[in-house]
C-alpha cells in the first residue's frame, strides 16, 4: 500500500516560490473581499458570541504572518510586539475579544499590508529547496496561506451569522444531469490502504505520517445527505424521539428547543432558510448544512445506518483498488479545478447532490471534496508516529474525545487548505460551521 508521490512542483524551488506567491495573493484577495464588503461598524461589531469581530481576524492574520514569516523564517525583530497577546487565539476567548483594545479597521489593514509586503520580500530569497524544515518545500509560506484561508472561512461564517441585507453574491453551482440514475450508496471492499501522508509538502502535522490501515468492507452514501432526506427525519418526529440521540445530544435538543438545522424556519407551510442575508425555500436536493455532530448521528440512527469512521471516509475518498495507491484527491493526483469540486466560496452554497461527476472517487462516491464538511464518527486523535510541527497548539492540544473529526472541506474552503488527507475537527455541538454528513453501514 502506497500513497501518491508529492506533486511535481514540490522539488522545484522556483515553481514552489510561484505556488506560494499565488496562494498568498489569493488568500489576501479573499480577505479583502470579506472585510471591504462591510463598513467599519460591522467590522468592529460582534455578530455572535461564537465568533470574533471581523477586524480581529484581519489583524490576527497579519500577526500570524509576522510571527512565522518575518520573525521565524527571516529572523527579524517584531514590528508590533505589544499586540501579540491581543491576537493570541488561546489567550482570549472569542466572546471577550470585542472588549480588547484592538487595532481599528484602518490600522489593521495597514498592519496586515505592511507585513505582507515584507513577507513577499522574504519569499523572494528563502531557500525553499533546502534549509530548515520550516522553509523546505515552502512549508511556512503554505502554512500561512492555509491559515489565512481558514480565517477567511471563519469570517464567512460570521457573514452568515450577521443580520442585515446581503453583501456577498455568487453564481449558482452546477447541477448533476445523471443524479436520478446514481445509486444511493457504493461498496468499499475491505482491506488495507495508506492513510495520511508523508509526501504532501504543505500537509499539516495531524495529517502525518502515512500509515497502513486495515478497514473491513462497508457501504457509504454516494453523496452527502440532502435537505430533503433530512426533512423526512424531521417530519417523522426525529427531534422529539429520545431513542435516536446520544445523551448529550438529547440534552442539547431539550435545552435549546431544536427542531431543525440552524437558520431554518417554518413559514406558510414550507421550510425557509436564511443564507448570507437572503431568505429562500430550503432546496431538497442540496446537502443539508449547519447541523451538529449530534444531529448527524441522530439522523444516521433513525435511517438504520451510522456515520462513517474517519478511516472509512478517507479510504472511500482516496483508495484506488486498481493501482493499490492512495490518491491525493478522489479524482486523482491533480489539483482541484472548478469542474471537480465546489471550493473557495465560488458559489456560496453546496451544489445539488450528484454534481461534479469529474470529481468522483474510484469507489463511485462523489462530492467528497468541497460542498460541506462531513462529520465522521471518530474522535480527533493523533496518527501513529505523530510529531507536533511547528507548534503544539495547532493540533496536539485538541486531541481527545471532546472533538469530532470532519473531512472533505466545504464550499467555503479554499483548495490550498483542502486535501484528501486534510483533517478538521470541532466540538460535536457546533452548528454555525458549514457542516453536513453522509452515512455508512456495515456489510
Amino acid at each position: 500500500m502506497t500513497e501518491s508521490p508529492a506533486p511535481p512542483h514540490a522539488a522545484d524551488a522556483e515553481a514552489l516560490r510561484g505556488r506560494a506567491l499565488a496562494a498568498l495573493l489569493a488568500a489576501r484577495e479573499r480577505t479583502a473581499l470579506l472585510t471591504d464588503s462591510v463598513d467599519d461598524h460591522e467590522l468592529t461589531a460582534q455578530h455572535s458570541p461564537l465568533m470574533s469581530p471581523l477586524v480581529w481576524d484581519l489583524a490576527h492574520i497579519g500577526n500570524q504572518e509576522e510571527l512565522w514569516l518575518l520573525r521565524q523564517v527571516a529572523g527579524r525583530d517584531a514590528m508590533r510586539p505589544e499586540i501579540d497577546g491581543l491576537y493570541d487565539a488561546f489567550e482570549h476567548p472569542r466572546a471577550t475579544r470585542p472588549s480588547l483594545p484592538l487595532l481599528a479597521p484602518g490600522e489593521a489593514r495597514a498592519y496586515a499590508s505592511e507585513v505582507r509586503g515584507r513577507a513577499l520580500d522574504v519569499l523572494g530569497s528563502a531557500p525553499l529547496d533546502g534549509g530548515s524544515a520550516l522553509v523546505r518545500s515552502g512549508f511556512a509560506f503554505g502554512m500561512i496561506a492555509q491559515h489565512e484561508q481558514q480565517h477567511d472561512e471563519t469570517m464567512l461564517i460570521t457573514h452568515q451569522l450577521r443580520s442585515g441585507p446581503a453583501v456577498l453574491t455568487a453564481p449558482e453551482p452546477p447541477r448533476a444531469a445523471d443524479a436520478p440514475a446514481l445509486p444511493t450508496e457504493v461498496l468499499v471492499p475491505g482491506g488495507p490502504f495508506t492513510m495520511g501522508t508523508s509526501t504532501e509538502p504543505w500537509a499539516l502535522d495531524n495529517e502525518r505520517p502515512a500509515h497502513r490501515r486495515d478497514v473491513p468492507g462497508f457501504c457509504i452514501d454516494t453523496a452527502p445527505v440532502t435537505c430533503g432526506a433530512y426533512r423526512a427525519f424531521m417530519e417523522d418526529g426525529g427531534y422529539g424521539e429520545r431513542r435516536w440521540w446520544a445523551p448529550e445530544g438529547w440534552a442539547m435538543v431539550r435545552e435549546h428547543g431544536l427542531t431543525a438545522p440552524l437558520f431554518w424556519r417554518r413559514e406558510g407551510g414550507q421550510w425557509l432558510r436564511r443564507r448570507f442575508g437572503v431568505t429562500e425555500p430550503v432546496p431538497d436536493d442540496e446537502p443539508v448544512l449547519h447541523v451538529s455532530w449530534y444531529e448527524a448521528d441522530a439522523y444516521a440512527r433513525w435511517a438504520g445506518r451510522r456515520l462513517p469512521t474517519e478511516a472509512e471516509w478517507e479510504k472511500a475518498a482516496r483508495h484506488d483498488r486498481v493501482s493499490g495507491r492512495s490518491r491525493r484527491y478522489p479524482w486523482g493526483d491533480e489539483d482541484p479545478t472548478p469542474e471537480r469540486a465546489n471550493l473557495g466560496q465560488r458559489h456560496l452554497r453546496p451544489a445539488p447532490a450528484g454534481a461534479y461527476p469529474a470529481g468522483r472517487a474510484p469507489c463511485g462516491a462523489g462530492q467528497l471534496i468541497g460542498d460541506v464538511w462531513e462529520w465522521t464518527a471518530s474522535d480527533f486523535l493523533p496518527y501513529p508516529g505523530f510529531a507536533p510541527f511547528p507548534y503544539r497548539e495547532y493540533s496536539e492540544v485538541f486531541f481527545g474525545p471532546e472533538h469530532k473529526v470532519l473531512r472533505g472541506g466545504s464550499f467555503a474552503v479554499d483548495a490550498v487548505a483542502c486535501r484528501g488527507t486534510f483533517r478538521n475537527w470541532d466540538l460535536p455541538v457546533r452548528r454555525q460551521i458549514f457542516s453536513g454528513f453522509r452515512t455508512a453501514r456495515d456489510l
